[in-house]
């Protein structure tokens, strides 16, 4: 299991994410910032937990491709 959390408030809009990890991230029509999908907010960061490992790459590519380092993976 590991949890993805995203800083949205700093999101410059690159679309970086989208494109590495489209299950996961949407860029928003209101206001050109990303969306973690089904994640929960709390206190300005939005958090997904994901029981399958082995969308742990996919995740991490997103995170280090983010050019200001609001998306971050941790393993549980």
């Amino acid at each position: 299991m590991f949890v993805i959390t995203l800083q949205r408030n700093k999101c410059i809009g690159c679309n970086y994410c989208v494109e590495l990890a489209p299950a996961y991230f949407r860029m928003s029509k209101k206001d050109g910032k990303t969306v973690l999908l089904h994640s929960e907010e709390k206190s300005g960061f939005f958090t997904h937990k994901i029981v399958n490992n082995a969308e742990f790459e996919i995740c991490e590519r997103a995170s280090k491709a983010c050019p200001i380092k609001i998306i971050t993976t941790k393993l549980i």
